[in-house]
């Protein structure tokens, strides 16, 4: 038996079909308008139409206000993360000794951008720098990783060689890699890491479009560490 049959055989559907194609309905009938009691949806009385309207409205404009709200914060931190890495990239731009860029690439990443551990490794460096700690030797696999990059990798820890370039590796759980090129299509001739203990500050699902950004400063500071070979070869 359909419950929702009155005794005329009409259903709410009919009825509620009539007023929406009836405008004219509740100016006929305004008196009607203001008998409509329904529940309140902050708890089980009785409200008037105007009221339970209001009520509505007063929800709908405080979700609206929590969303201005939190695009307002998200732009004030876009802007702050944005200074951040102009003043960064200012750094970079104003070492006038090629050694000792990869020092305040790195610290400033660490200090700018509360980044617990990085650190940094160029292969094919100029003679002058090759016995320099971001000259180092670096494994054939983690050089063939970073050319295969075609965006940084960020996740967990599985025993990377890059980690042990890091101050405590023992307690590096996520990381991002960053590849370093001259161009976009070429072979990396270093990376970046960066390394935190918490396991969820680098995940697979992470965006990277600033850790990308990243990477593209830190290859043209860097570049400039290349041997003659290294560099055409890029």
């Amino acid at each position: 038996m359909n419950t929702n049959l009155g005794t005329q055989g009409i259903t709410e559907a009919d009825i509620a079909n009539f007023l929406a194609n009836t405008p004219g309905f509740f100016e006929r009938h305004a008196e009607l308008l203001g008998a409509v009691q329904l529940t309140s949806p902050h708890g089980q009385r009785a409200v008037s139409l105007q009221e339970r309207q209001m009520e509505m409205l007063r929800d709908k404009i405080k979700g609206l206000e929590t969303k201005i709200i939190e695009m307002i914060r998200n732009g004030q931190d876009n802007l702050v993360i944005a200074d951040r890495l102009h003043q960064w990239t200012i750094s970079i731009m104003r070492t006038e000794s090629p050694a000792d860029v990869p020092e305040v690439l790195v610290d400033g990443l660490m200090r700018r951008f509360q980044i617990p551990q990085a650190g940094v490794r160029v292969w094919g460096a100029d003679e002058p720098y090759a016995a320099l700690p971001f000259a180092q030797p670096v494994g054939a696999d983690a050089k063939t990783f970073a050319s295969s990059l075609s965006a940084p990798y960020c996740g967990v820890n599985a025993g990377f060689e890059a980690a042990q370039w890091l101050g405590e590796p023992a307690q590096i759980m996520s990381l991002a890699l960053i590849p370093l090129r001259e161009a976009a299509s070429g072979e990396a001739f270093g990376m970046l890491v960066l390394g935190s203990p918490d396991p969820t500050r680098y995940s697979a699902d992470m965006g990277t479009d600033f850790l990308v950004r990243v990477g593209e400063i830190a290859s043209a500071g860097l570049a400039r560490l290349l041997g003659p070979r290294a560099g055409g070869a890029a």
